[in-house]
């Protein structure tokens, strides 16, 4: 088994933490108001509890991120870190990683994209236990009826915070038109 450790620190957006392993990224959270709720976040997702900490072992983790929060970064330089996992999770992963800023996608078309166009469930499923939520994003997939279904930590107000962020809602909460699939 891979070496596991963990760190939180502080973003434009508030406190997050993450685990990484030798091979990667393995879990982060969203921002959260304290850096006691990011680890808390942790601490309920990571199976067997949390690993030592190492201070600082994510800083061009956090530094993508803050370039992500200010606009600039559109696509991520990191090794991600997504085992276990089944392999349709992996591939819903996989295609909401193919999921442009500022578009959105519904959980059939991820359905579709990762082989089983009847498992829409399957998709939701899979984005609710998606492990790096912002980097895998999770917060690009919407319901068929163009509603915001589904969310983590903060809930449904971050999605839609995300969203507009990326300029795929506008600042009164409906979706930009986009490839909404």
């Amino acid at each position: 088994m891979n070496q596991t450790w963990y760190d939180v620190f502080e973003t434009s957006w508030g406190w997050m933490s993450a685990v990484g392993s030798d091979k990667g990224l393995r879990y982060c959270s969203l921002p959260e108001e304290t850096p006691i709720k990011a680890v808390e976040f942790l601490a309920n997702t990571v199976k067997g509890g949390l690993p030592e900490q190492r201070e600082g072992a994510f800083e061009p983790f956090r530094q993508q991120i803050e370039e992500y929060f200010s606009g600039s970064r559109t696509e991520w330089d990191l090794e991600l870190d997504l085992e276990p996992s089944t392999p349709f999770f992996r591939r819903a992963w996989d295609a909401c990683q193919s999921i442009p800023r500022g578009e959105t996608r519904t959980y059939r078309w991820l359905a579709e994209q990762a082989g089983n166009v009847a498992a829409s469930r399957g998709a939701g499923q899979a984005m609710a236990r998606n492990r790096i939520p912002i980097v895998i994003p999770c917060h690009r997939v919407i319901g068929s009826d163009g509603g915001l279904h589904g969310f983590a930590g903060p809930g449904l107000p971050l999605k839609a915070r995300l969203l507009q962020h990326e300029h795929a809602l506008n600042t009164q909460g409906s979706l930009m038109d986009s490839a909404a699939g």
